[in-house]
């Protein structure tokens, strides 16, 4: 289920909300939002869920705003006040020279309010401890980026991203560029891989729905993959292939 998760609620919350809702005894989602993120979180139900992993590996598009002139603890407007400094003057020649230099393969150091584990425990405990530890950059991809408009102290961004992509920290890094400090102020998901948002699909919406609406509402347990080449077993090979044996079958790429 295409789930347009709302602002407040964790994305385990949702998840959990949602699988009440179908009973279904197994349940997963494709890839955390924060509280503060709204908008696409694929549920995987059921035997979907074995699915759930290419979901969690695709590309991932987002449309934020990065508020300018100081930082917060937590990279958006649920932290508290960090660091200050005045805004440079801003012109879209000089915003695009910057967030050019953020396009394509690309280092990030995760944040610490981020579920990334240290010795077993997450680190937005031990940033919640006042400890910080230092976290390794790790390479991700920026695929595009454009400015959808601006004021003289905010950017908002349409950016599609590899996994495994903190919009937080590339805000942070964004402003920073430009001279100052900032944060994120907005993040909304508005495509997971092949799948589009469809803005409907809230909570609500389902619980305001029969069994049988809701249920016409699941796209295929395949649709994860759907997009996949497909290939036709021959015939009396289909079982074999079925229960993990080996199989010799020719294919067009």
């Amino acid at each position: 289920f295409l789930l347009n998760k709302p602002l407040g609620i964790s994305s385990n919350a949702a998840l959990q909300r949602v699988r009440g809702l179908y009973r279904a005894q197994k349940g997963g989602h494709t890839g955390a939002l924060d509280p503060l993120a709204s908008g696409l979180l694929p549920i995987c139900l059921g035997e979907a869920t074995k699915f759930s992993h290419y979901l969690l590996d695709s590309t991932k598009r987002y449309h934020t705003t990065i508020y300018l002139g100081h930082s917060t603890t937590t990279g958006d407007v649920e932290g508290e006040r960090l660091l200050e400094q005045a805004v440079p003057a801003l012109t879209e020649e000089k915003i695009q020279q910057v967030l050019a230099g953020f396009v394509g393969d690309i280092q990030q150091v995760p944040p610490m309010y981020s579920a990334l584990k240290k010795e077993g425990r997450p680190l937005y405990e031990l940033a919640r401890q006042g400890i910080e530890i230092e976290r390794e950059a790790r390479p991700i991809t920026i695929e595009a980026m454009e400015l959808l408009s601006f004021t003289e102290n905010s950017l908002t961004l349409d950016i599609t991203c590899s996994k495994g992509t903190y919009i937080r920290v590339l805000g942070e890094d964004i402003a920073k560029a430009l001279g100052t400090f900032g944060h994120l102020t907005y993040l909304h998901r508005i495509k997971t891989g092949q799948f589009d948002l469809i803005p409907s699909y809230t909570i609500e919406y389902l619980e305001s729905l029969t069994e049988q609406e809701r249920e016409a509402l699941l796209l295929p347990v395949y649709a994860p993959v759907d997009h996949f080449p497909k290939v036709q077993a021959p015939e009396g090979r289909a079982e074999y292939f079925s229960r993990g044996m080996e199989s010799n079958i020719e294919h067009e790429a």
